[in-house]
This record gives structure tokens, sequence and C-alpha cells, in this order.
């Protein structure tokens, strides 16, 4: 639990007294949580509501699984705006009665946003929220009605949490012991093995980055961090070698982002990567004003499962035969490899064996099939890769693929060891990201752009 600010020990000490004023004393029958909702949404006395929000925050802390579940269906069922309500305030509204959009607007909005509202009064309020969405969460695919609930968190976790109220701080090895600590608990990309892996990683050739917000100071909600070298890195595993040798900083030409996290469960689909890229960006250009490129070291999270699907025709608009063509200069050497004739059953049948070791798997249509998935594989109106999707909204160019970038055995599960460089160019993002969003239109590194026209728009 986040250590209490001096204000929060205040509201304690407010929400004791309370406790008193409203009857709530560790003794006597209590209500029901439902019936603590509805007496904080009804609720005009300071003190009272604090103590209130407290003593709901609380007791659903103490509750079971089951118990919160019944909590959540409560809030999705007897929380919600009225419809009558709404229809009288439809009505009004297009009789043109004065305030009648006050009306229909304050008719709309569900109690269970009041209530948030209220309970962020109590001591580590936000914290508890943030906590109990994430509980949410874990029940929104067996409990769909919940879906509402969470729309409301998240429009109430998106005013709180907006770049206006984050803070970016460099964490570094003389960072408090407890920042740290999460630092290593929190990294998921490439996770942390131990303090002698996490001093490297914040060592002087190495920059740490997070955002944090006034509610949760030791929290950093996001955090990306940095390489500073002399090339754009190929493989991750020299950046985050324990071992590795440090270097002079100020001698580096090239700031390499090659870890991205957010922190907390409960702030999913709350965004701030896109902020945090650039505003490191700025910091890192003002500090070392010697740097000239920033790219990244990605990853291609669902690589293996898209290419799958590509090469057992599951992919609409990209049937087997259409494949076939797109490897045929490849065709003899498959065959030779795999003793098969299609291209596509080739490449099914050496990457199942051989879970794309160094000499198992061709580079060259490796590589185009990697272009393929990250410039053309689409879902839901996007990008099939969640990264590929982020970077490029934010203004990036598709770089370099680079293969057997990542020999872990995660990197071999996800994306048979294949990552990504993207570049940012401080003068062409805004450009690129109008292209992207308005266009679709995927601004590629030279070499990229040339493969891909060659191969994979239909030009041969």
């Amino acid at each position: 639990m986040p250590r209490l600010t001096w204000l929060e020990r205040i509201m304690n000490t407010v929400a004791d007294r309370g406790r008193e004023l409203i009857g709530l004393r560790d003794n006597e029958a209590q209500d029901t949580l439902p019936d603590l909702c509805r007496r904080l949404i009804a609720g005009r006395g300071e003190a009272s509501n604090i103590a209130l929000a407290r003593e709901i925050l609380q007791r659903f802390e103490g509750l079971g699984g089951d118990e919160k579940t019944a909590f959540f269906l409560t809030l999705a069922d007897s929380f919600g705006p009225d419809a009558t309500r709404i229809h009288e305030a439809v009505a009004a509204f297009q009789s043109d009665q004065p305030d009648s959009l006050l009306r229909l607007l304050d008719a709309v909005e569900p109690p269970r946003q009041e209530l948030f509202r209220r309970l962020n009064m109590a001591p580590l309020g936000t914290a508890s929220l943030v906590a109990m969405r994430a509980e949410l969460l874990d029940r929104l695919r067996e409990q769909p009605l919940l879906s509402a609930v969470d729309a409301d968190f998240r429009h109430l976790l998106a005013s709180w949490f907006n770049r206006g109220f984050l803070r970016l701080q460099r964490i570094d090895w003389h960072s408090p012991a407890e920042m740290l600590e999460k630092l290593m608990r929190y990294e998921s990309v490439h996770p942390i093995r131990g303090w002698d892996d996490l001093q490297r990683r914040l060592g002087d050739d190495r920059r740490c980055f997070g955002f944090f917000h006034p509610a949760l100071p030791d929290e950093p909600l996001i955090f990306v961090e940095v390489a500073l070298s002399r090339e754009m890195a190929a493989e991750i595993a020299p950046l985050i070698d324990p071992g590795a040798p440090w270097t002079d900083p100020y001698t580096a030409d090239t700031a390499v982002f090659f870890s991205i996290n957010n922190s907390l469960k409960g702030l999913r689909g709350i965004s701030f990567g896109s902020f945090l890229l650039k505003q490191v960006l700025s910091d890192l250009g003002a500090e070392l004003t010697q740097l000239k490129h920033f790219v990244t070291l990605s990853p291609m999270p669902r690589f293996a499962e898209g290419l799958n699907r590509l090469l057992a025709g599951e992919v609409d608009g990209w049937p087997i035969d259409r494949l076939d063509q797109i490897l045929s200069d490849h065709q003899a050497g498959l065959q030779e490899l795999s003793g098969q004739d299609s291209p596509c059953a080739a490449m099914q049948a050496l990457l199942s064996a051989g879970q794309a070791r160094r000499d198992s798997v061709p580079s060259e249509p490796l590589a185009r099939l990697a272009l393929l998935y990250l410039s053309e594989l689409k879902q839901d109106g996007g990008l099939f890769d969640p990264v590929a999707a982020f970077h490029l909204a934010n203004g990036a160019v598709l770089e370099r693929i680079n293969l057997h970038a990542d020999c872990s055995a995660k990197g071999q599960a996800q994306s048979y060891g294949l990552m990504v460089n993207y570049r940012y160019d401080p003068e062409q993002i805004v450009t690129n990201h109008e292209a992207f969003v308005q266009a679709g239109r995927i601004v590629m590194s030279r070499a990229l752009q040339r493969e891909h026209d060659k191969h994979l728009s239909g030009k041969r």
C-alpha cells in the first residue's frame, strides 16, 4: 500500500471523527456494502463522507472473490442511470425547456460515477480504486454485464490520470529502494534478474524514466528503459547483459528504447506511452545534445500467432496460393530443406521443427513474412501487432527487422526470435503520425519500402 501523505494523514483523522458522526462503531450492526454506497452518494457532510468512503473501501478489500463479484454486479444493476429520468429529460430537451441540457446530462450519468468520485475522497482512495478496477478486469470475460462498470472506471481514471497531472522522473541507482523493487517487479518485457542486473540497467550509459502521479507518488505508472550507444541495436542480449562493459554516455550518438512497461493492471487502457516517449525524446535531446538517432528495439509479441495463422490459410484476404506466390522465388530452396512443394507448407514444417534456430529457417523468406505481418495483417480495423500499432501511431518509422534478435525462450515462442527497430525522427513525427492515423500509411525505411513494393504490394 502506498505511503500516506500529510494530507491523507489529516483525512484519516477526519474519517476517524466522521465514524462517530455517522454511527459507524465496530461492535454494532452494520449496513450492507451497497447500503453504505447509497449513503455515500446521498451524503452532504465532508467528514462523514470521508469516513463512509474509507469504510466502503476497507470492507471491499476484505471481501472474498465471490463477494466482490456480487458487489460489482450490484454496481452494474442498481447503480446505473434511471431510464425514466432519461426519458423525461429527453422530452424536456426536445421541447427546448430551460436548463434541459443540464438535466439530460445529469440523468444519463450513472450514479456509480458519483460513487467512485466520492470514494476517491478517502485516504489512499485513488490507489484503492485502481486496485478495485484490477479486480473488475479479472471478471470481465465471465461477466460481460460488468463492461458498463468498467466504462465508468475508464472515464474517470482517464480524467484523473491525464497528462497534466503526470510528472516525468528519471529513475537511477540512487532512487528509493522501494521504487527500485517495484521496477524489478513491474518489468515484464525483459525481466530483471536481481540487484546486479538492475544496477547495470541503471548504469551511466543507460537511462530509465517513469511517469508518476501525485496520488501515487512512489508508483511508476509507466517506465521506459534506454541504452545509449553508437549504433542501432540489432539484438537484445547485449543490452540486458549484467556483465556488459559500461561506456561513456557522452560518446553515444544513438538512444535505443528497449523496454516500455505499464505497471498497474488497474490502469489498463489508460494511455500514457505516447506522452512518455515524446517527453523522454525531448529530455534526452536536451541532456545529451550529441544524440542523433532515436530508435527502439521492440518485440513482435504476436508474430508467431499471426504467422501460423497466415501459413495455415486462416487470414481473410491472404489465401495460401497468394502467399506461395509471394515466396515463389524461394520455392526451390525451401523444398530442398523441407521436402514440401508449397512454400507455405515448407515454412510451416521448418518453423515447427526448428523453432527458428539460426540454421533451421532461411532468413530472407522469414523476414519477408515478418514485413507482411507488420504492414498488412489486420484485426478489428487496425494492425494485428499491438507494438507496431503503438509506435507507428506515435509517428515512428518502420526501420529494420532483425532476425535472431531475441534468443530467449520467450522470444522464440512469441516471435521466432525476431525484433524490430522503429525510428523516431523528431522533425517527422507529426507528419508520420498523420499519415498513419488519417490514411493508414506506414512510413518505412527505404530498404523495407523497396522490399514491400517488390513482393507485397502486387508489383512485380
